[in-house]
């Protein structure tokens, strides 16, 4: 059976009574999206397609508690999102000084440089590129999450307004507003 013209919804009935190539399209249908925005989130491809796995596998754990008054895809960004979080948060908790002692009996920090990416650093090394990276990274934090939801998750308002449990008009008016701060960083490439 051809799931592809299936709603979400409908999608997420058939797998939950067992139907599991239901949720394959689910996957099919998110996976790319997930992993970009995660790939913003953690600023490493390799780990947001790691993450977007285990995204997907708790969803299909934990698809018989989904809420069907919500978006799937609200939902399964939501699992997304945590993940990452949690990831960052680990791996800050990771950051520690490194010591040891000489032969001549001094004390030396080690320092050890963090080789992964930073946000967005998968981007060719242009100038738009990078201006536009700076733009991004100057916005405050929430408006940089809903950029990143809404251009590199491709989550519709809607659903930023579901994911963030926000209303739609704030949503919107907060996305102008960091779209506006960007416009003006880029006005020189515009």
């Amino acid at each position: 059976m051809s799931f592809e013209k299936a709603s979400d919804e409908q999608l997420v009935r058939f797998a939950l009574d067992g139907d599991e190539d239901a949720f394959t399209t689910l996957v099919r249908r998110y996976q790319r999206r997930l992993t970009a925005f995660l790939s913003q989130l953690v600023g490493d491809v390799e780990l947001a397609r790691e993450l977007s796995q285990e995204a997907f596998i708790r969803a299909w754990s934990a698809l018989e508690r989904f809420d069907p008054k919500y978006r799937f895809s609200t939902w399964l960004f939501r699992i997304g999102h945590n993940l990452g979080i949690d990831h960052l948060r680990r791996r800050r908790l990771k950051t520690v000084a490194l010591h040891r002692t000489d032969r001549e009996g001094d004390e030396v920090e080690l320092v050890v440089e963090d080789t992964t990416k930073d946000p967005l650093g998968h981007f060719e090394n242009t100038e738009l590129a990078g201006s536009l990276k700076g733009a991004i990274e100057e916005l405050t934090a929430e408006y940089r999450e809903l950029v990143l939801l809404r251009h590199f998750g491709c989550l519709s308002y809607q659903e930023i307004a579901e994911f963030k449990q926000m209303p739609l008009g704030t949503v919107k008016n907060k996305l102008f507003r960091a779209h506006t701060v960007l416009r003006k960083a880029l006005a020189a490439f515009l």
